[in-house]
């Protein structure tokens, strides 16, 4: 029985900076249906607590944090002039702020608190229960979407995923070292596996996707073709 492309729910996990995201945009661009960036969400939460001071030297102010969470509004909209899939917090595009090594440095903890975690989930489990949605994170095919119908691991060397997000970061304009960046990608990734709440890890009937060697096109091929295996009709969309 050939199954309907938007009825689907791709969940695609993996390591920090090893292109899910883009993977994600483009799959969901081409399958014409919705992209979830719920990494993006972890990171508006953390910018929210820079903004407000409730991240210091390092610690963050849980309860301050806590209490706050209603008050943070995370939408995604189309950016027309680029064709991006922007975030935005409270009215606020902050897809480029979100990105900066600051961020990146404090998303971690951030994450690993439960009660954002719970928060979250909750807003990303309405957002693609009806289906038609890929998602990409942590969790995705572990916690938020347990019975994905497809469920991608993704992963690569730490030093060629620093060299894809140094060389993002320099392309935006910003200025990191190469060692700041592999340092960053090497702590989010024992970070992210050892946290009490949700861990970083592959789910039992997750299929590996190591693109170290391999171009974007040939990622979403290598998708496209798993999805062909499942009886998805990749024409119908």
């Amino acid at each position: 029985m050939t199954k309907d492309i938007h009825s689907l729910i791709i969940a695609i996990d993996g390591h920090s900076s090893c292109g899910k995201s883009t993977v994600a945009k483009d799959l969901a661009r081409l399958l014409k249906i919705a992209y979830i960036d719920t990494g993006a969400m972890y990171r508006a939460v953390t910018l929210y607590a820079l903004r407000k001071n409730l991240i210091a030297n390092g610690k963050i102010d849980e309860d301050g944090l806590k209490s706050s969470l209603d008050d943070i509004d995370i939408r995604f909209r189309t950016n027309l002039n680029k064709g991006t899939n922007d975030t935005w917090l409270n009215g606020e595009n902050v897809e480029a702020e979100i990105r900066n090594l600051e961020v990146s440095n404090n998303v971690s903890p951030i994450s690993a608190l439960g009660f954002v975690r719970k928060r979250l989930v909750e807003l990303q489990q309405l957002m693609g229960e009806k289906g038609g949605v890929v998602l990409d994170g942590r969790d995705i095919g572990t916690v938020v979407f347990p019975n994905a119908d497809l469920k991608i691991f993704m992963t690569a060397a730490p030093e060629i995923r620093a060299q894809r997000r140094f060389d993002e970061m320099k392309a935006k304009g910003q200025n990191p070292s190469f060692e700041e960046v592999l340092k960053n990608v090497e702590e989010r990734d024992l970070m992210d596996s050892t946290r009490k709440e949700s861990p970083l890890r592959q789910a039992e009937d997750a299929v590996v996707l190591d693109n170290s060697q391999l171009s974007p096109q040939e990622q979403l091929d290598w998708i496209l073709d798993q999805l062909t295996e499942m009886g998805v009709d990749i024409s119908k969309r």
